[in-house]
């Protein structure tokens, strides 16, 4: 099947999806985005439709920045799956999908293959929402929660078993911890949250936690359960629980989240302006157009939020169909557009530091 029918095909399945979450919404704070929000300038509209698919923890940026960008371009859309990083990418190299959602940058082994798909020509890492990742929690009464590197890695190694552990109460100086079970969730599918949490408890708390960084769960600690959504649900209904998600899945769903301990020695609570604090010191590894970052978990930055994952848009630099290169072109230029950044901080994520955002839509002006 050709490129063009094999897209074709897939957008009869993901625009069904599409419609009906945009009739929907996430909750009450994206649709008070898509009218407070409008943007200030005119968009440079691209006239067709293109999909796109991956990173679950960015869903509610790409719906809201849907929305936004479809009420100003009358006829175009982007129909979005959030099937996961893994996924999105594999979509990507496969020539079904225009660009592709990731909560990490290109491995080494998925260069080649993204390279084949662009004709050649350099697939790009384009940081688009920092997404700080919450742990997160079901303990009623425990409101506060404060954690350090050591604890959350002991946690998730299945060392520390109960709520009234003493690690734990070494943490939190009169809270009325539970003698009840920890029950640890992870994401059952290859996820790029997984791939930033194992990676921040692997460079924070090496000696506990020795298994390698992986956007696969490492262990059989706990239970499974798929995508953002699926993690966010099974914490909700389970007591006891606790996992990791990106935090507008914890903020829309009224979920506990911990103050988690920096390299500062601060126990910071979890904001949009304490995540974009860790993500100012990121230094940019990708060279050219490229702006893969590497994050700092360590960071003694005052009031930094430690645990954050730079979502991507992985993109062609050169070599798409010229209509879906110019979709592309301009709906990356929207979202990496002031205006595109201002919509984050109300769906709780954080916009990207313009340290960081001045390459981004560098990047972009030179997609052909």
């Amino acid at each position: 099947m050709k490129n063009g029918s094999r897209l074709a095909a897939l957008g009869g399945v993901v625009v069904a999806g599409a419609l009906a979450l945009s009739a929907c919404g996430s909750d009450d704070n994206t649709t008070e985005a898509s009218s407070s929000n409008a943007p200030s300038s005119q968009i440079d509209c691209a006239k067709s439709s293109a999909n796109a698919a991956g990173s679950s923890a960015q869903k509610n940026a790409i719906e809201e920045w849907t929305k936004i960008y479809a009420q100003q371009c009358k006829g175009a859309n982007l129909n979005y799956n959030p099937n996961g990083s893994g996924s999105g990418i594999q979509a990507f190299t496969a020539g079904q999908v225009a660009f592709a959602g990731s909560d990490s940058a290109l491995k080494p082994e998925e260069v080649g293959p993204a390279k084949q798909r662009c004709q050649g020509s350099n697939a790009l890492n384009l940081p688009m929402v920092v997404g700080p990742v919450a742990v997160v929690y079901n303990v009623q009464g425990v409101d506060g929660l404060k954690l350090s590197p050591e604890t959350i890695a002991n946690i998730f190694a299945g060392k520390i078993k109960k709520w009234n552990d003493p690690g734990i109460a070494k943490e939190n100086g009169g809270a009325k911890l539970p003698s009840s079970d920890i029950k640890t969730i992870y994401r059952s599918d290859e996820s790029g949250t997984t791939d930033n949490f194992t990676n921040y408890l692997h460079t924070t708390a090496p000696k506990i936690w020795t298994w390698e960084k992986a956007k696969k769960w490492p262990n059989s600690v706990g239970q499974g359960a798929p995508k953002s959504d699926g993690v966010t649900s099974q914490v909700k209904n389970t007591a006891g629980a606790i996992s990791y998600v990106e935090l507008s899945y914890a903020t829309n769903n009224k979920l506990q989240t911990a103050q988690v301990k920096n390299g500062a020695g601060e126990y910071t609570t979890l904001s949009p302006e304490s995540a974009s604090k860790a993500v100012t010191g990121a230094k940019v590894v990708g060279t050219g157009n490229d702006v893969a970052l590497k994050i700092d978990y360590t960071t003694k930055e005052p009031g930094a939020y430690p645990i954050v994952l730079v979502t991507y848009e992985i993109a062609c630099e050169k070599g798409l169909p010229a209509e879906q290169s110019k979709f592309v072109k301009s709906f990356l230029t929207y979202t990496s557009s002031a205006d595109g950044q201002k919509v984050l901080t109300g769906l709780g994520y954080a916009p990207v530091p313009d340290s960081v955002l001045t390459k981004v839509q560098a990047s972009v002006k030179a997609l052909a």
